[in-house]
């Protein structure tokens, strides 16, 4: 079934503004959170939230886990691990959906990639698929095991590239009872094709730089990185799609965080570009929400993968009016029109 918000949002200028004036500064927050209403600390009688780490394949993962309000770990709770961004953190969007959901009376998690943000690994910015999946099995495996956590009703939430990966980790893992993606990003088809397949004349040129990077990196040279750029805001405003240029201002201006980094080791792309999160979808035997803004040039992704996913009977593709990708992640509206879904679909799966 496909479904848009009953009320158009059209943006306005009133929004821009916004955008500026809602720059959080990590160094204000205990947690380093920078989204809009993030906790500042833990008060009785309401949601806390929890910095955890764990080993994960011998790396240190950092976490965040979100526990609702009164929380009793002598009861039972519904759970939902949350995959952040590419390049993202914890501390961003991942973090506020995490938040919201705790809010909703569920245990909540958000860990930062393996390689990435406070996480350890070396070289810094691997980002692999392989390690990405293994970070939401490696969220499963910790909050199963968190006091009060009731490991039968176990939800997933992707977003971005998150999305991507966690449609790839459900395949599998039938521990998690309903899956549902927030502006999806199929990290594999957008790093072989180019965003909006711009980049198919390149495919072997690409994959010929990754390859030398990685013969570079094997004999102890000089690690190499795609993404790696500074860019003016005349530079920004000049970018093709509107997703990265949202995206530079999200994660450069008024949602930055020092442990955010958009690059990834040039080496990466052997494995990106060989992957794809619809590869085997049919898998997902699940409940299945995919949400995505109805303006996003990224909705290509989340429609082709929502009609590859038939091993479910249970799926919806649910359409944000007005909003486009960057903006699912932090305008109120589009932010509280996703909340609703997610809130009305956990309830009903878990």
């Amino acid at each position: 079934m496909v479904q848009t918000t009953l009320q158009a949002f059209a943006l306005s200028a009133a929004i821009a503004v916004s955008a500026q004036s809602s720059a959080a500064d990590y160094k204000k927050n205990p947690y380093t959170l920078v989204y809009d209403g993030a906790i500042t600390q833990n008060e009785s009688g309401k949601i806390h939230i929890h910095p955890v780490s764990y080993k994960l394949n011998g790396l240190d993962i950092s976490a965040n886990i979100y526990t609702p309000a009164n929380y009793d770990p002598k009861k039972t709770y519904p759970a939902v691990v949350v995959a952040h961004p590419n390049g993202g953190v914890k501390e961003q969007v991942a973090g506020l959906y995490a938040q919201h959901l705790a809010e909703q009376g569920y245990i909540t998690i958000a860990a930062d990639a393996a390689y990435q943000g406070a996480s350890g690994g070396q070289p810094r910015y691997v980002d692999k698929p392989s390690n990405r999946i293994e970070d939401i099995h490696g969220m499963a495996d910790f909050i199963i095991q968190y006091a009060g956590v009731d490991s039968a009703r176990l939800g997933l939430l992707g977003i971005c590239g998150g999305g991507g990966y966690s449609l790839a980790a459900a395949q599998t893992d039938k521990r998690f009872k309903s899956i549902a993606t927030l502006s999806m990003f199929n990290s594999g088809r957008v790093r072989r094709n180019g965003f909006m397949d711009s980049q198919l004349s390149t495919i072997q040129e690409r994959l010929l730089q990754a390859s030398n990077a990685r013969a570079q990196e094997v004999t102890g040279g000089k690690i190499l990185y795609a993404n790696d750029v500074q860019l003016t805001d005349e530079q920004i405003a000049r970018l093709p799609f509107e997703m990265y240029r949202q995206g530079f201002e999200y994660y450069g201006k008024t949602h930055a965080h020092p442990n955010s980094e958009g690059r990834y080791t040039l080496s990466s792309l052997l494995d990106l570009m060989r992957f794809d999160a619809t590869n085997q979808i049919e898998l997902i035997n699940k409940p299945l929400l995919m949400i995505a803004g109805s303006k996003a040039d990224s909705l290509y992704m989340t429609e082709e993968a929502f009609a590859k996913a038939t091993g479910t009977k249970d799926k919806e593709l649910f359409k944000i009016e007005g909003a486009t990708h960057i903006e699912t992640y932090w305008v109120p509206r589009y932010v509280d029109a996703a909340m609703g879904k997610l809130t009305r679909f956990y309830a009903r799966t878990l």
